[in-house]
């Protein structure tokens, strides 16, 4: 279990059994019950003006990024700084890369890019996923997997942490009504992690990793992050995961139903996805997982 489950069994008002033995029962610091993640205002400010010129200019590195926060945010801090902080929301400038330039879990299996020349042409033939940041004042984290023939959000979750718990659980999400041929990330650990393949391979899924530098990817889930904060994150300003998740439940559920897209003939995704003869009034709404939806679902 992870951590995050673990502290959700404890029971502070239980009669027989004190929280400081129910801590050590769970194999838990009995302060990390009580810690709440926090983060102080001026952080919090730079963190989101760093999200918004992000979202604008995604092959901004750390010196260019640096020399925005002061020109357009009036935001004077070095270049070292700005670094750290680009790199705890998970953010980099997409841009070719010499090999070798980002960090990788070297226990993990790479799996090859299968993508290469591959005309996607019918729904759940791929589906990417990928993370970016979310602000919100307790932290970030925020992932999706997408039908990429469609654009069709098939699934999607919100983390405080960036574990593969949360990560497994919006897989397992996805594959209960369908499952992709090809299934994309890149090579986070997340993504590589064993418990996360093993999903996929159970299925008879190939898997597909995007290659070193190969900044284009992704390209259809990138377009996604920038519609969603611009249409509703920057808009909504969510103070915690809980209206987090109330708010991008009812914007996934407008984009899949009712938001028409060019790239696929002016439908929504979910006419593409389901096809003409399922009307978009009778789509199920993805949900993300929960931790008692989650007990009944084994790797």
């Amino acid at each position: 279990m992870s951590h995050k489950e673990k502290v959700s069994l404890i029971e502070r008002a239980h009669p027989d059994i004190s929280v400081s033995r129910q801590a050590a029962l769970l194999d838990l610091s009995r302060a990390s019950i009580y810690y709440t993640p926090r983060h102080d205002a001026d952080t919090v400010r730079i963190t989101r003006a760093i999200d918004a010129l992000y979202t604008q200019r995604p092959f901004y590195g750390s010196r260019r990024m640096k020399d925005a926060l002061s020109d357009t945010c009036a935001i004077h801090i070095g270049r070292h700084r700005v670094r750290r902080l680009m790199r705890l929301m998970g953010i980099e400038a997409i841009y070719p890369k010499r090999p070798k330039t980002s960090a990788s879990e070297p226990s993990h299996r790479k799996y090859p890019y299968l993508l290469r020349g591959l005309p996607i042409v019918r729904p759940n033939h791929v589906w990417g996923t990928d993370i970016t940041y979310l602000r919100l004042e307790e932290g970030w984290a925020y992932l999706t997997i997408m039908d990429w023939f469609s654009r069709y959000v098939v699934a999607w979750n919100v983390s405080l942490t960036l574990e593969s718990d949360f990560c497994i659980a919006a897989l397992q999400t996805a594959l209960q009504d369908a499952k992709p041929e090809i299934f994309n990330s890149d090579q986070g650990t997340q993504f590589t992690d064993n418990d996360f393949t093993k999903v996929l391979a159970l299925r008879n899924t190939k898997i597909s990793m995007d290659g070193r530098g190969r900044y284009l990817d992704n390209i259809f889930t990138e377009r996604l992050w920038r519609t969603v904060k611009y249409e509703n994150v920057y808009l909504k300003s969510y103070r915690n995961i809980t209206e987090a998740r109330e708010g991008l439940s009812e914007y996934f559920q407008f984009y899949n139903t009712e938001r028409r897209h060019q790239s696929v003939d002016n439908r929504t995704p979910a006419d593409v996805y389901y096809g003409s003869q399922r009307s978009n009034q009778n789509v199920k709404k993805i949900l993300p997982p929960t931790l008692s939806n989650l007990s009944t679902i084994t790797v």
